[in-house]
């Protein structure tokens, strides 16, 4: 009993990117599960897997339109889920110093939907790809360049600490992956890395409208919200006709000395999140302190 307490707990307090972590390896883990099973008994186990991922025929995609984001849950083996979650765990830390969890949703999913459309587009467009049959889309890389991207790209100059190399510029490491999906579309697997092509963009696009003040994924952001409360069971707020009347007392000064003191608050708590800010934009953001990491977190997560 107090071992499902403590997981429950851990999965509680887990950040979204961990969670995220977390439903890819279940998923991962229940597939090869079933195939490992119908491997034993000889019986067929692509079948429930096409239900999943994503077609490159937009016929095809109309009768399961789920899969243009179930399949970013799914993944051809061991190498390919490893390599996707660490990516997004060290991306996903740096990215919830400066976004809330829930624009990393946001960077997933529509980066996720972004790549499955470029995945299409490509296949039914370009000359390469006519007379190749049947193909699937899987895995989490559009989704996760969606995050490695935008993030990057809010933190160009941030220097990251690598244990080989040194200390290098984040976006060296975004543009190097990206490099590597350009360089290998005409090696293997075309259709894949140009959908990790089309998470990047959409993550670039992203960052670069947050910046100027735009969220394009406002709408996005409603959907989800109205999503989660069916599940929550909890309600969208309705506005009331009602007026409320405050009477001011003339003979006490709380109201105005509670405003004060809040916005003082608030201002005290800006100028330690921007110190914080700036000393990671010089020194990088393993030189903070423990203390230092955890009150930009616990800031991120009020956001």
């Amino acid at each position: 009993m107090r071992r499902s307490g403590n997981f429950r707990y851990k999965l509680k307090t887990a950040t979204v990117t961990e969670k995220l972590i977390v439903v890819n390896v279940a998923v991962f883990v229940l597939f090869f599960l079933f195939k490992t099973i119908a491997y034993l008994f000889q019986l067929p186990s692509d079948f429930l897997l096409e239900w999943f991922v994503f077609p490159k025929e937009p016929g095809e995609f109309l009768f399961k339109p789920w899969s243009i984001i179930t399949y970013a849950f799914l993944h051809s083996g061991i190498w390919h889920i490893l390599s996707n979650m660490l990516i997004l765990y060290y991306a996903g830390i740096y990215f919830l110093n400066y976004f809330s969890p829930k624009k990393l949703l946001n960077f997933y999913f529509l980066g996720a939907i972004f790549g499955a459309l470029v995945y299409m587009a490509s296949y039914n467009l370009f000359p390469a790809f006519q007379g190749l049959g049947r193909s699937y889309l899987l895995g989490a890389s559009a989704a996760v360049m969606a995050v490695l991207v935008g993030i990057a790209t809010h933190i160009p100059h941030m220097r990251i600490r690598l244990i080989i190399i040194g200390s290098i510029k984040f976006w060296w490491i975004a543009a190097f992956f990206v490099v590597l999906d350009v360089v290998q579309i005409p090696i293997s697997n075309p259709g894949g890395h140009l959908a990790h092509l089309g998470g990047a963009a959409f993550g670039y696009i992203y960052a670069k409208q947050l910046g100027k003040g735009n969220n394009i994924a406002s709408g996005f952001e409603r959907m989800m919200d109205w999503f989660g409360s069916l599940f929550s069971g909890s309600k969208p707020a309705r506005k009331s006709n009602l007026k409320t009347v405050h009477r001011r007392k003339n003979t006490t000064g709380t109201a105005s000395t509670f405003t004060t003191t809040s916005q003082r608050n608030k201002k005290e708590e800006q100028e330690k999140i921007d110190a914080i800010l700036d000393k990671i934009s010089k020194s990088g953001y393993d030189s903070l302190t423990k203390q230092e990491k955890d009150y930009l977190f616990n800031a991120g997560k009020d956001n």
